[in-house]
């Protein structure tokens, strides 16, 4: 992560691997370091602990913006650089010897009660998967987009099963950008990303369902565009006269319904 002065009162935190990266930190998406640091920094926030007017997420940077003290808010962020990138990189450095060991502690009592924890997963949500669950914006997708047969293609499986991929998957907004309102969702297995058309379409009807490269994305307002098409909404993603105007804002987890 390099910190880069943007005016007086602005820092960018750039999240592109520089090229002396260790290969366990290089191998992950920039998306998640965005994501994290996006989060860390909206805790930060809430907490007190940064003074900071917009935090804007973006592919590979976040923007601060109306820092009181650029100079030592980058001191901060340094700081907290390395708490950030562990929490990434935690799952994937398991200790494999703490691991058997808490196997092996625990191995009688987990046979035990198998049972009757599967029994409790398939029919009782926690209190804390419901509020999860509550969280999620549903969007009413009609799947019938002209470019469904095209991403069935590129993806090796029939339509039905595009559809399927779309409303199992827990998305949530990277950052908005192109047009205001327009959501950059994640979530989709990097190697699902699509390539935009070859000529980009002169209007993209609002409330269109689209994918490109690794990303959903819902056209808040009709505009030429390049994406795939797969479906439409009738939900109204920007309202000006809304607080706030964009109904899927960095951060929000977003689920897809079929309508």
């Amino acid at each position: 992560m390099r910190i880069r002065p943007v005016g007086a009162h602005a820092l960018l935190l750039d999240c592109t691997a520089p090229t002396d990266t260790p290969e366990a930190v290089a191998d992950i998406p920039e998306a998640a370091f965005v994501e994290a640091w996006r989060a860390e920094l909206w805790r930060r926030r809430e907490r007190g602990d940064l003074i900071a007017v917009e935090i804007v997420p973006a592919a590979r940077t976040v923007l601060l913006d109306g820092l009181p003290d650029p100079t030592a808010t980058a001191e901060q962020l340094t700081r907290w650089t390395s708490a950030v990138t562990a929490a990434i990189t935690r799952p994937n450095q398991t200790d494999a010897k703490a691991r058997n060991d808490a196997q092996d502690h625990a191995h009688a009592e987990a046979e035990a009660k198998a049972h009757a924890a599967a029994d409790a997963h398939a029919h009782n949500a926690t209190a804390e998967d419901r509020a999860d669950d509550a969280a999620d914006v549903v969007v009413p997708v009609t799947f019938d987009g002209p470019d469904l047969p095209a991403v069935a293609e590129h993806w090796g499986v029939d339509v039905p099963a595009v559809r399927h991929r779309l409303t199992s998957t827990r998305f949530r907004v990277a950052f908005c950008g192109f047009a205001p309102g327009f959501p950059y969702l994640t979530g989709l297995p990097a190697e699902l990303a699509l390539p935009r058309l070859a000529t980009p379409r002169p209007r993209v009807p609002a409330g269109s369902v689209a994918l490109a490269g690794p990303y959903a994305g819902i056209y808040p307002g009709a505009s030429p565009g390049g994406w795939l098409l797969v479906g439409r909404t009738d939900l109204v993603l920007f309202d000006v006269a809304a607080d706030p105007p964009a109904r899927l804002g960095p951060g929000t987890t977003v689920r897809m319904a079929a309508a």
